[in-house]
């Protein structure tokens, strides 16, 4: 197995235990103010469960592992995310950065999947395309809820966390923002 695959790989366990715990932890932000887009982290989220669970089987055949180490750093990733920033995020803001997660993951399996053809490895390659698959129709669900949130503003511009935390990550994002938008005005006159 080349490096590139062997590597890869263990950034998959990494950045689907990421995608995993970080979307189940959004939905169960948003949940009351955004029910049908928590639904949609909801099912990302067993998804990317699903992937991982079948992805053990697989990559030790090839004698690569996934724990404690790679899927231990997608945890920690996911709390770094979970706690620092969709506190400070709308709800749109924080569904539009989840896109990003499931971007990757697709990403890196169809990258993947071109390096397991190259070694001539068709089921790895059968197995990363397969998944590839699945997780890019909920790219396109969290992308399409994303995008939906449009048509209710009021909704969207609301805190994605919810009691003190969020009115304070928000409030101080806020601030951030109404302080650039003064000192850009300033600068572009």
């Amino acid at each position: 197995m080349h490096p590139t695959q062997h590597r890869g790989l263990r950034e998959l366990y990494a950045m689907t235990r990421q995608l995993r715990n970080h979307w189940r932890a959004l939905a169960e932000r948003i949940d009351a103010v955004a029910p049908q887009e928590a639904q949609v982290l909801r099912s990302g989220a067993e998804l990317a469960g699903a992937l991982l669970g079948e992805l053990g089987e697989v990559t030790a055949a090839r004698g690569v592992y996934g724990k404690p180490t790679a899927q231990g750093l997608g945890a920690r990733l996911a709390g770094v995310h979970n706690g620092l920033l969709d506190t400070a995020l709308e709800v749109n803001q924080a569904l539009r950065f989840a896109a990003l997660d499931v971007v990757h993951v697709v990403t890196l399996l169809d990258f993947l999947a071109r390096a397991a053809a190259h070694d001539d490895d068709v089921e790895l390659q059968g197995f990363l395309a397969g998944w590839s698959q699945r997780l890019a129709a909920q790219e396109d669900a969290v992308r399409a809820a994303a995008v939906a949130l449009g048509e209710d503003p009021d909704r969207a511009v609301l805190a994605c966390t919810p009691g003190v935390a969020g009115r304070v990550g928000h409030g101080a994002a806020s601030a951030l923002g109404t302080f650039g938008e003064w000192l850009d005005r300033r600068a572009g006159r």
